[in-house]
């Protein structure tokens, strides 16, 4: 009783932030837990070596080690993929720049949901949020945890593939306990992101390491121009634009920081210092990865292999082979943990702003962790695995991805001239956001070209959320019974989960400047008027 007592007081003084008031949407910025003057609110414990650790755990996942495969047999020589992982390295690194602009313009987690709403409005960023929250983040999660599982398994199933059942049951429960770990702490959660995000490097450093090892050696023929620049296919306008979007979405993750803003330390400081370091790392080390397979494989041999870094292991390391399967279980441990903290945020956001239920815009009271949120996408996760072709489903994600992408840094363009006066702590040449938004339309039309019914199904997917708006969005004036309905669910979530509303506290300085240009703006249009 005094436990539900103390909950029913904290939701008495926590009021729900109305999604029309952005200055309450992001008021939390300042905010701590301190549960001595019962105030609850997101922490702010992100420091710069998480912050990169977010960015390169996310972008590193399960594919530099297994597949790389795909960017070699669409551009049809290895000198051209080498320059396709490069060039993909640099497009993220433009997208970056353009994020980190938004990111510290627009102070809101959320990222590219945030933005596209503050800019295009709520359709746009309802449309975002619901390809995001329904297909995106749960299949690529599914995906990166069924990865875990079948590398985990491979020593007990040495000759096969591990059984069905089998690694589906060790994928749902690696999934609950990454669950409970950012549940239970920010702390925890952002510590297993460090450590795991240093053990894959290592393990690419060791891949780095024995191919300059190999070079040296002498083991370079498939390097040198003459080899490295022989076509054993001529690849086609379409197929080049596939390879540009393998390596990019190989590159995907770099956005994911902007989901977090309200949790990080000085993020006006912190937020593009994490970019900048993070995004030419993982360049560099992609890059240099590749090389490395060169020296071991033939590109015949790395096209046949389904997993390109045991094959790698197998062929140099000798006894200590059992190091790649290893890190790839690592690799995928730290990128499952980092995908549940930035799309529970993602979550977190849309609730706040009245597009998602509004049990997902609430904290545990002591923990301060959005457990809702992350509850909805350990559990759709888990429906994705067992119901839906999960590797089917990657080729739409891939191309939503990107949209969404597009759409945003369109936004950053369209906010230049709707708000020209508004404070940019750091602002781009628009040279930048101009030249990704060629590359962005490029990859687009040639993969509609190339692959219609994939990229067909990916814009039905987003259009399916347009009804969905309007019932539960748009249409504000329900009957009192689906009301009541709604109030006795969200009341039952927070006795079961043990959640209030953050508490609301003084909006930081660059929000204020940011809210302030705009109201000056829109009273100077209304005196032209």
């Amino acid at each position: 009783m005094a436990g539900e007592n103390h909950l029913k007081s904290l939701s008495r003084n926590n009021t729900h932030p109305d999604p029309s008031a952005p200055a309450q949407a992001s008021a939390t910025d300042n905010a701590t837990c301190d549960s001595s003057s019962e105030k609850v609110a997101l922490k702010k414990e992100i420091g710069l070596v998480s912050a990169c650790a977010i960015i390169i755990g996310n972008i590193i996942g399960s594919g530099i080690f297994i597949s790389p495969k795909g960017v070699l047999e669409h551009t049809g020589s290895v000198g051209l993929a080498l320059i396709v992982w490069v060039l993909g390295g640099g497009i993220s690194a433009l997208g970056s720049l353009c994020y980190a602009e938004l990111g510290v313009t627009i102070p809101k987690s959320g990222g590219d949901y945030s933005y596209v709403t503050e800019i295009f409005g709520g359709l746009a960023g309802f449309l975002l949020l619901w390809s995001t929250v329904l297909i995106m983040y749960p299949t690529s999660l599914a995906v990166i945890t069924l990865t875990f599982s079948n590398y985990v398994l491979q020593p007990v199933f040495p000759d096969c593939i591990p059984p069905y059942n089998a690694s589906r049951v060790l994928s749902i429960v690696c999934l609950l306990l990454l669950t409970w770990v950012n549940s239970s702490s920010v702390r925890w959660a952002t510590r297993i992101q460090d450590i795991f995000t240093a053990g894959k490097l290592l393990a690419l450093a060791l891949i780095i390491v024995v191919g300059f090892v190999q070079i040296f050696k002498g083991h370079y023929e498939e390097l040198k121009p003459s080899n490295a620049l022989t076509f054993w296919m001529t690849p086609t306008v379409g197929q080049l634009a596939l390879a540009f979007l393998q390596g990019s979405f190989a590159f995907s993750g770099w956005n994911f920081l902007n989901y977090v803003t309200e949790e990080m330390v000085d993020p006006q400081r912190n937020l593009p210092r994490a970019i900048f370091i993070s995004i030419p790392l993982v360049t560099f080390v992609y890059t240099f990865t590749n090389i490395a397979y060169f020296t071991a494989m033939s590109p015949q041999e790395l096209l046949s292999s389904n997993a390109v870094a045991v094959t790698f292991g197998e062929k140099l390391l000798g006894y200590f082979s059992w190091v790649m399967p290893v890190s790839v279980a690592l690799s995928t441990f730290g990128g499952i943990n980092g995908y549940l903290f930035t799309s529970s945020r993602l979550c977190f956001s849309g609730a706040r702003e009245g597009h998602l239920p509004s049990l997902l815009a609430m904290i545990h009271f002591k923990y301060c962790t959005p457990i809702p949120a992350l509850l909805v996408c350990c559990g759709t996760t888990i429906v994705i695995m067992l119901v839906g072709d999960t590797y089917t489903l990657i080729n739409y994600v891939s191309f939503i991805n990107y949209l969404c992408y597009g759409v945003t840094i369109m936004g950053l363009i369209v906010l230049r001239f709707k708000r020209p006066k508004l404070y940019r702590p750091i602002k781009v040449n628009l040279i930048i956001p101009i030249t990704y938004l060629i590359f962005w339309a490029f990859l687009l039309i040639f993969s509609f070209y190339s692959e219609p019914v994939v990229c067909g199904v990916g814009v039905i997917i987003i259009l399916t959320g347009v009804p969905v708006f309007f019932l539960g969005v748009y249409w504000t004036n329900k009957p009192k019974c689906i009301n009541s309905f709604i109030e006795s669910m969200t009341y039952c979530g927070q006795k079961v989960c043990y959640v209030v509303y953050p508490q609301q506290e003084a909006p930081t300085e660059e929000f204020i400047s940011y809210i302030n240009s705009g109201v000056s703006e829109n009273e100077k249009s209304l005196k032209k008027k």
